[in-house]
């Protein structure tokens, strides 16, 4: 495949919206024919809620239909294996498996015809050539390569089919090995998890004896937990990588990722209308919400042309900001800046809390910080009365007085940012577990 200009991998990226809207109205149609024809899951759930497939003519209809919540996925995975009942393929059609990580219980498997894997290989190469990833790259691995992960090989079959030379090491290796395979093959592009990609980069004199700014690395790609497109996570990572970072965002269940930020670095774009539906939604409500400029609320999708796992309507939990409708570069799409999951959002007092503001807050503590931190609830579930108990690093040398003043700084900013108290207390550095090929967790439930 070759791009389709200098910015754009695809030229519906840069689509007027009108265009745009009658291309995925089609495709609408069509996916809602294909469930009604091929997916017991959906002729049942169209059964229950009275829906008329044929009565479903474009995007402003989907508003009318119900939700996909992530727990019928999980039923129906259990109560029909391998796939579920929502799987709309024939076994002899499905190529390739993949899995979620199974945080709270069994993975979520998804199921890939071969068509379905040019798709997510279509979305996914509009989102790596906003953030700045080109044919002929060599491309440094750093997701997690094991367990069936999306940001494995999903991420290796979207790199070939750019043209682009994936080393597959994985951010399982550690830290060493990443490292010196940086050292020996000089790859000018670079992905994983920003906390990872920072951790590793921190570790760069030690391990290879030079300054991770000077391997060869241009352009980064972040995704997999929120906080990439925070500035004080980006700044940290251009100053030690001495490249372009840009955010990115997916999902297992409907492709590994499809949002993508172009050099602007404004938000991430929606880039495929032609392959997917993405409507913001009031978590409380279940209402759509516009996705105009400063407009908040879930991500909630619809695979378009998809075959083997389809999803209509399916809740992510994915909480974002729209930072923009228009920008310079030319696309059309709407931009976001994921903030957390809703079902991660503390409340305080009544105040809606995402751990990642948190942590942004934190970063931009340094050097007195390292920049780890970890929120350590000492209620059940998601809201409490009290101070909110945050753990924070300290850098190494940081002598009583220092560190008193870096505690007080801590609580004020937390109060005058997000309006709430808390409670802090520093730990010496090194002693929070760093980020590897598991996401960090910024929220620690300890046993009782």
């Amino acid at each position: 495949m070759r791009p389709y200009s200098a910015t754009l991998w695809n030229e519906i990226e840069a689509a007027p919206p009108d265009e745009a809207r009658r291309v995925q109205d089609r495709q609408v149609r069509e996916q809602i024919a294909y469930l009604a024809a091929h997916s017991a899951f959906y002729r049942a759930k169209f059964t229950e809620h009275g829906v008329d497939p044929d009565a479903v003519r474009g995007t402003d209809d989907l508003a009318g239909l119900p939700f996909t919540e992530k727990q019928e996925l999980r039923d129906s995975l259990a109560a029909h294996p391998p796939l579920g009942s929502h799987v709309a393929a024939e076994p002899d059609e499905i190529v390739q498996i993949q899995a979620s990580s199974g945080t709270t219980g069994s993975p979520s498997y998804v199921g890939l015809t071969a068509g379905d894997v040019q798709v997510w290989c279509e979305l996914g190469a509009r989102a790596l050539y906003a953030n700045g990833f080109r044919p002929g790259d060599r491309l440094l691995h750093g997701f997690g390569m094991s367990k069936g992960f999306v940001g494995g090989l999903p991420v290796v079959q979207i790199a070939q089919y750019m043209g682009i030379v994936d080393i597959p090491v994985g951010a399982e290796a550690g830290a060493e090995r990443l490292l010196r395979v940086a050292a020996d093959q000089a790859p000018n592009a670079l992905i994983g998890t920003p906390h990872f990609l920072a951790y590793l980069a921190e570790q760069a004199p030690a391990i290879v004896g030079r300054p991770a700014r000077e391997l060869n690395v241009r352009t980064i790609s972040v995704g997999g937990e929120p906080g990439g497109g925070m500035p004080t996570v980006r700044e940290n990572l251009e100053a030690l990588w001495g490249a372009t970072s840009r955010e990115m965002l997916g999902g297992t269940d409907i492709a590994c990722t499809y949002w993508g930020e172009c050099a602007e670095a404004a938000g991430m774009h929606f880039l495929s209308p032609d392959l997917m539906v993405a409507e913001l939604i009031d978590p409380d409500t279940g209402d759509r919400v516009e996705p105009v400029e400063g407009a908040s609320g879930e991500l909630v999708y619809t695979a378009l042309q998809r075959r083997a796992s389809p999803l209509l309507r399916f809740r992510t939990r994915d909480h974002v900001v729209v930072t923009g409708t228009d920008c310079r570069c030319g696309r059309t799409g709407y931009k976001v800046r994921c903030v957390g999951r809703t079902d991660d959002m503390l409340i305080v007092r009544g105040i809606n809390v995402f751990p990642s503001a948190v942590k942004d807050l934190v970063n931009g503590m340094r050097p007195e910080a390292t920049g780890e931190m970890r929120i350590r609830p000492d209620f059940d579930g998601h809201s409490t009365q009290k101070p909110l108990p945050v753990v924070v690093e300290h850098a190494a040398g940081l002598d009583a007085e220092r560190q008193e003043a870096l505690r007080r700084t801590v609580f004020d900013r937390v109060r005058s940012a997000l309006n709430i108290s808390t409670t802090v207390e520093l730990v010496p550095e090194g002693t929070l577990k760093r980020p590897d090929h598991v996401k960090v967790a910024l929220v620690e439930r300890l046993s009782s």
